[in-house]
């Protein structure tokens, strides 16, 4: 074996110095000194010229004193660090770039190639001078290679002989003087709708500046903010739970398990379109509509002023009447759907206050299941993806010219009210719209594959099992129902002002019941069950003296109830300092002197006599108070593995497919059939980096720039 040596064999004046070991002078003059008087440069391989910067002389660590060489071993004993396990090993081999990952590779060749050349015969000194000259390494290289992996498993040697410094951990260095710097920073920088860090540095510099802090550049106390404050924290911090949500990508639903009508999902979506109704009113009208989630045919629909359970419980009829009873419906809860009428003893339903008396609702008496989604949820109902195609294309008809509001108060066309389409004009189109949207052609989704959603829906309806609705249950989505206690003493129900009564009801007096009844035609009687929803018999009216309407004038918003603490509770870790305490701060900052001059910035205004106002003022409307979600489902649908994706052509080169997906894409447009295997194909292409770059070209340069 060679005689043991340090790590560093080749030591210069300032690093013997730096070193500080034992029977050496302390400078870096002193130590030439001594190499000039004691011949060290003159001795063969005891000195040379160091290359690269600085220059300068180098001496061999065997020209040193006894004293300074035995602590130069010691010093290599005391590094000697215990080898992290495997698993650790290999994690942090795992993030290092692969250049890295390459020279652990070779490092390796090389030491299989000292154990093969010890096996056959050679002893390890020479095997090991003998790859150095393959390798090209020194001899104490090779060496050092073979301590790194001196008791590790064969198979786990890859991961031990990456290069150290690579492997070892590395911290930016923090100065702790910039601490109320930073603290002040962080809470300005990470609040909602808060100013760009350029702005929020700016003020914390004359923050700083009144209060004597130490401060950071912009761009470092940026990258400071970014090593210690995670991503998701900074955007929750600053974009709340809506920016929250879009650091987390979608849930991946596969509806190819299901088949026609199994399941339902829907919504209510307001048109941007102003309608004058029969009664002169003018407004923008909401549509109800029931998709179903095999295909993504729309259903069956109704049109309101506002969501109400009326139209809800018309719709579901007619979805009912038309083409059977679904296994499960997806509903936001939304009132117009969690009402008692419609979900009444559905478990989960948590909306309105839940008795164990209530009636059950339409959708349990007709066992079907109901799953409750997030509300404003377009990734936890497919139907908002068709109501976002629907009714754009349905408010730009020309038909409805003028009539159109834009998509949002920032995109009100130049026309803006200046015209209202009738009631019965708007129905018209929308039923239009609405078979069109259907009937097209060349849709991408997996179930349709280049069909449209008719044809989609039919070949599975054809095969499916459904179930049709007796005369029984046609009345319950025809009728509203309300709870009522009959009378005492005689039987009578009094619902509305209006007093019902047959001659059966005289045998249960005080009883508990449910009166189903027509919201239109109060008058006409009611029919009444028993809470459970056995029948129990008809009941006329026999006082004539209410009124009553049931739909509801009042507007319902929606707003998200899942509050992620965590993140809410680091975000404020991260910036301690309230927008309040800030404005407090600043404010003191600029707070002027005593005796400083003020000069007002308000001016009076001047308010004209009654008798000079106009004779007509514009109506102002004031929305009733949302009542808030309590709490939100979870989606119908799970997660299945994607599919492949088809094979493309041989020899078709970029451009031939960009061009092909085009094709593709314009007759999808245009309602024209495509195959299945071409929609798989395009749906994916157009996701890929190839196809995006050569869109960007063909739109900045033409067809010149797609070749």
């Amino acid at each position: 074996m060679p005689r043991a040596e340090p790590e560093q064999i080749w030591w210069t004046a300032d690093e013997l110095v730096a070193a500080r070991l034992p029977e050496l002078p302390g400078t870096a003059r002193a130590i030439n000194l001594r190499a000039y008087q004691m011949g060290w440069r003159d001795i063969p391989g005891g000195a040379r010229i160091k290359r690269g910067r600085g220059g300068g002389w180098q001496y061999h660590w065997s020209l040193l004193p006894r004293a300074a060489q035995l602590a130069l071993l010691m010093q290599d004993v005391d590094k000697v660090k215990a080898k992290p396990d495997r698993g650790a090993a290999w994690a942090a081999f795992d993030r290092l770039p692969q250049h890295v990952k390459d020279k652990a590779a070779d490092r390796l060749r090389t030491v299989q190639t000292v154990e093969r050349l010890v096996s056959v015969g050679l002893t390890q000194v020479a095997a090991v001078e003998q790859a150095a000259q393959l390798c090209g390494n020194g001899a104490r290289t090779i060496y050092n290679w073979l301590e790194m992996i001196e008791g590790v498993r064969v198979d786990d040697r890859l991961a031990y002989l990456a290069p150290r410094h690579r492997m070892a951990k590395r911290e930016a260095p923090t100065d702790s003087s910039v601490e109320p710097f930073m603290e002040f920073l962080k809470s300005l920088y990470l609040r909602i709708a808060a100013q760009t860090f350029r702005q929020c540095h700016r003020v914390a510099l004359k923050e700083a500046k009144r209060q004597g802090w130490a401060v950071l550049k912009e761009r470092t106390a940026y990258r400071r903010i970014e090593r210690e404050v995670p991503h998701v924290t900074r955007v929750f911090a600053r974009e709340g739970i809506a920016g929250l949500e879009k650091c987390f990508p979608a849930q991946i639903r596969d509806r190819s398990g299901l088949v026609a009508l199994e399941a339902v999902n829907a919504d209510c979506h307001k048109i941007d379109v102003f309608v004058e109704w029969p009664d002169g009113k003018i407004d923008r009208p909401q549509i109800v509509a029931f998709q179903d989630l095999y295909s993504n045919k729309i259903l069956s629909w109704r049109v309101d002023h506002d969501p109400n359970k009326v139209m809800v419980m018309a719709a579901f009829g007619e979805l009912v009447e038309t083409w059977g009873i679904p296994r499960r419906c997806l509903f936001d809860n939304g009132r117009e759907f969690a009402n008692k009428w419609l979900t009444g003893g559905t478990p989960t339903r948590f909306r309105f206050k839940v008795r164990d008396d209530d009636p059950l609702g339409v959708l349990a008496l007709m066992d079907v299941g109901v799953t409750w989604a997030r509300p404003a949820s377009g990734q936890s109902k497919p139907i908002e993806r068709g109501f976002g195609d629907l009714a754009n294309d349905i408010a730009k008809d020309v038909r409805f010219h003028g009539a159109y509001v834009g998509k949002n108060p920032q995109a009100k066309p130049e026309n803006y009210r200046s015209r209202a389409i009738p009631l019965e004009t708007f129905l018209s189109v929308l039923d239009e719209g609405i078979a069109e949207h259907n009937a097209r052609e060349g849709r991408l989704t997996d179930n349709a594959a280049g069909r449209s959603f008719d044809r989609t829906f039919a070949e599975s309806y054809a095969d499916a099992p459904i179930r049709k609705a007796t005369e029984e249950q046609r009345r319950l989505w025809m009728m509203a129902q309300q709870v009522g206690k009959l009378n005492a003493l005689n039987g009578q129900l009094r619902l509305f002002g209006n007093y019902y009564h047959s001659d059966w009801m005289s045998q249960h007096p005080g009883m508990k019941v449910v009166a189903r009844f027509d919201p239109d035609a109060l008058h006409e009687g009611m029919s009444i069950y028993a809470p459970d929803g056995a029948y129990l018999g008809f009941a006329e009216c026999r006082q004539k003296v209410g009124f009553f309407s049931l739909l509801d004038a009042r507007r319902t918003a929606k707003r998200k109830a899942r509050i992620q603490r965590a993140e809410r509770e680091l975000a404020k870790a991260v910036a301690p300092l309230s927008p309040s305490e800030l404005a407090d701060r600043l404010s003191a900052s600029a707070a002027p002197a005593p005796g400083d001059a003020l000069t007002s910035k308000v001016v009076a205004p001047e308010f004209r006599q009654a008798t000079d106002r106009p004779a007509h003022r514009r109506a102002t409307y004031t929305p009733a108070e949302a009542p808030e979600i309590d709490a939100a489902r979870d989606a119908l649908i799970m997660q299945f593995p994607g599919k492949q994706p088809a094979p493309t052509t041989s020899g078709e080169g970029p451009s031939d497919r960009f061009w092909r997906a085009r094709d593709l894409l314009d007759r999808s447009d245009r309602g024209q059939a495509i195959g299945a295997a071409e929609a798989r194909w395009v749906k994916e292409y157009v996701e890929t980096a190839e196809y995006q770059g050569l869109a960007l070209m063909f739109e900045l340069h033409g067809k010149d720039g797609v070749g």
